[in-house]
């Protein structure tokens, strides 16, 4: 089994991928556990994930990423995160799915802070659930692509998605043999050990 330190030493963002390559529909419902089983703080689960692979769909999301378009194209699938920013919607799921003291800790520390600083708050989880992914996809030998460069309101009206604010994206696949992204091709650029982390003994 391959060590955690060597899969983030060979993960990368994937600027081209192998179009004729897909992922198992196996793996796929793999990574649709593992989003179920991301973590988030109080355990709120504020989001929804889209999967996506059938190519008339991808193509019309494409169209809606600016220069992230040849990638979501030629990838297997594009897996799209979104986050509930309706509060009486989140509040009704609190009430509904989550334990008592995590109910209680939305209504003291939560509910009564402004509105904004609570979605993005609620944002700030579906970001840990990104995190979880990309480590998931590098463990399965999975390529993959977060994004930003994405026209949220464009992909809620292609994907018909209702009381969710759409945030990013994820291409994921097989890498193109001639990425010149890869670590095997360019050195990954990174701050030193001693610039990001502080050791206290």
């Amino acid at each position: 089994m391959i060590d955690f330190r060597t899969l983030a030493e060979n993960r990368y963002t994937t600027k081209k991928y192998d179009s004729s390559r897909k992922i198992p529909e196996s793996q796929i419902e793999d990574l649709k556990h593992i989003l179920k089983l991301s973590p988030s703080s109080i355990n709120s689960q504020p989001w929804s994930y889209t999967i996506v692979s059938r190519k008339e769909t991808k193509d019309a999301l494409a169209e809606a990423s600016f220069f992230n378009a040849p990638k979501i194209k030629d990838a297997s699938h594009l897996v799209v995160f979104s986050v509930m920013d309706n509060l009486e919607q989140f509040e009704r799921h609190v009430e509904k799915n989550l334990a008592e003291g995590s109910v209680n800790y939305y209504k003291q520390f939560i509910k009564e802070q402004p509105a904004e600083k609570t979605i993005n708050w609620l944002t700030q989880q579906v970001y840990l659930s990104l995190g979880f992914f990309l480590a998931a996809c590098a463990a399965m030998e999975i390529d993959s692509t977060p994004m930003e460069g994405i026209e949220p309101q464009k992909y809620k009206e292609i994907l018909n998605i209702t009381h969710q604010k759409v945030l990013f994206a994820v291409a994921i696949g097989y890498r193109d043999s001639e990425d010149a992204n890869q670590p095997s091709i360019t050195e990954k650029s990174r701050l030193t050990i001693d610039d990001v982390v502080t050791s206290i003994d």
